[in-house]
């Protein structure tokens, strides 16, 4: 909690502001008793109208005092705080983007999605809280006793008597409630998993008729935060009942024996109806500590929440190392030497001893069995990962000696799934590149063979998109993430699998128009059919991380193996001659 508080520094001046108003607020509710007691005792039982208006008018400007100090704290305060929780956010979002992949799915979306937005809010409301209460409660419950004491040190004995005991108490109860606000966040990271994943599957759920099976992880989930969340107010709710018993005691006491030193003369009428509100003053303060205490476990718990992805590292080259131009025309080389990969906690290698080169400006495929190491050889290149061993370069320096964004601008990767965010067709493919004019989306729709369907929208490229693409078809999506790829003019595209859901025609149209193309990219395609690759200027054929042949669609067929079994299921015996 105090290294994000630290993150106050910007707002310094600000806190500062906050403490002073309210030191005047607090200033101001311990002299109204002191006057309201003169005002009784000189004036009611002195029969005393001057002293009555005098005292009444020092008290009503004491009050009005208070009162604007308390609303201008209150909204500096708030807005501080909600300074505060906006730099927070954009924090931990920025680290979310920037950490290793193997980091992000270790923390997974739905945490890293509540830690965001639950804990960061958790945090704030922390922190408005406590600028004011933190600052109040003791300058109330330490100025309060003072007073008391100065208006009759034996009758506060009893204030003595109570305020440790409340204190005691409050801490006991702050203890057990941190292990209960643990429980509670982990069952909220787990409810918010089980919904992303009902909402983002919802079409497989009702395909496989499995809504009344999600329905019930829902209900699991749900309960178990229910369960949690009532076990934690449950003990919550003993705070304020036992807290208002014991000011009840508090008050019966003080009464009795300020009585009896009433009766005795050694205490006035006024001074006693002082105490008391001294004491309430005292005892509300603890309250206002105590709810500090019923907030402080849950923030706490956030506050180590959001550490947690504060402290883990960026993705390799997020700073440093090469630096790429403006957006170029030309291809890149790209070359991976006796590279061995293995992803964490795996028993083989995805990748190993593989080597071969990518000349600048051809066209390159790998083909291989599913799990063979062809979507591992992209996301190497683009540096997603790092090789366990050898070596990765692109255009002859290694992809550790490039900064993360150098080399990502030299790269224009389309992933197996095609990812598309709500807005319009231009703002998706201005993904790839922000500044690219009109007629560089019309040529890169039509090299994608996206501009026949495209056209027919009613808005054509600002026609709208929904989350996911989710109004859009599996090739029309895939076809757009090309597109967004192609207006970006890489150096070298990437396309991961990216025509499998295109027809043929449409696949051999789409091939076809991006060899046709004058700005030298290199192209490196990783496909399942031969129908894809067998243009290719080179094919690599990978067999279990290993690499079973490199050479042309007709070299292969005479001399590998692996990819005649790969044409014969593709396309019969027939095929192979």
């Amino acid at each position: 909690m105090l290294r994000l508080l630290g993150r106050l520094k910007p707002y310094l001046w600000s806190v500062v502001a906050t403490l002073a108003l309210v030191l005047v607020q607090s200033l101001a509710e311990l002299g109204l008793p002191t006057l309201m007691a003169g005002i009784i005792d000189h004036g009611v039982l002195g029969k005393n109208p001057a002293a009555i208006v005098s005292g009444g008018a020092w008290m009503l400007g004491v009050a009005v005092a208070g009162a604007l100090a308390s609303v201008a704290a209150a909204w500096v305060s708030a807005r501080l705080a909600a300074g505060f929780g906006r730099d927070l956010r954009s924090a931990v979002f920025r680290r979310t983007t920037a950490m290793p992949v193997d980091h992000f799915r270790a923390f997974g979306a739905a945490s890293l999605i509540t830690r965001t937005t639950n804990d960061v809010t958790q945090v704030q409301s922390f922190v408005v809280m406590s600028l004011r209460m933190l600052a109040m409660a003791p300058l109330m419950a330490v100025g309060g006793l003072i007073m008391a004491f100065s208006l009759d040190a034996e009758l506060a004995l009893v204030l003595a008597v109570a305020v440790p005991v409340l204190v005691v108490g409050i801490v006991l109860l702050a203890r057990r409630a941190v292990q209960f606000f643990r429980l509670v966040q982990r069952k909220i990271d787990r409810l918010n998993l089980v919904l992303r994943e009902s909402l983002t599957g919802v079409r497989v759920i009702r395909a496989f008729d499995r809504q009344e099976f999600d329905a019930q992880r829902f209900q699991t989930a749900n309960f178990d935060l229910a369960d949690v969340s009532l076990k934690t107010q449950k003990l919550m709710a003993l705070i304020m009942p036992g807290m208002m018993f014991i000011m009840s005691l508090t008050t019966i006491a003080l009464v009795w024996f300020g009585g009896l030193r009433i009766v005795g003369g050694t205490l006035q009428v006024g001074g006693l109806m002082a105490f008391l509100q001294y004491a309430t003053q005292i005892l509300f303060s603890l309250m206002m500590m105590s709810m500090l205490f019923v907030f402080l476990p849950r923030a706490a718990v956030s506050a180590g929440r959001i550490n947690e992805v504060l402290d883990s590292p960026e993705a390799p080259g997020a700073n440093g190392g090469a630096e790429a131009g403006p957006l170029t025309a030309g291809g890149a080389t790209i070359e991976f030497r006796n590279v061995t990969f293995r992803y964490p906690g795996a028993e083989q290698p995805a990748l190993d001893a593989v080597s071969f080169t990518i000349k600048a400006g051809s066209v390159t495929a790998l083909i291989g069995g599913t799990g063979s190491g062809k979507t591992t050889v992209l996301q190497l290149v683009a540096r997603f990962h790092d090789a366990s061993e050898g070596q990765v370069l692109v255009d002859g320096l290694d992809v550790t000696q490039w900064s993360r964004a150098a080399l990502r601008r030299r790269l224009g990767l389309s992933a197996q799934k095609a990812r598309l965010f709500s807005g319009t067709v231009a703002d998706n493919l201005r993904w790839g590149d922000p500044q690219a004019s009109t007629p560089a989306l019309e040529a890169a729709l039509e090299v994608s063979q996206a501009k026949e369907f495209v056209d027919a929208l009613p808005e054509r490229l600002e026609a709208r998109i929904d989350k996911g693409g989710a109004n859009l078809s599996g090739g029309q999506k895939q076809r757009l993430a090309i597109a967004r790829v192609l207006v970006r003019r890489p150096a070298a595209a990437l396309f991961d699998d990216s025509f499998s859901a295109l027809d043929a025609k449409t696949d051999a149209a789409l091939r076809s128009a991006l060899r046709r193309r004058q700005d030298g990219s290199t192209v490196l395609v990783v496909a399942q059919r031969v129908a894809t690759v067998r243009d290719a200027d080179r094919i690599i054929v990978l067999d279990e991380g290993r690499v079973a042949g490199i050479g042309t669609h007709s070299q292969l067929l005479a001399a590998c193996a692996v990819y005649q079994e790969i044409v014969a299921s593709q396309e019969g015996r027939e095929a192979q001659a």
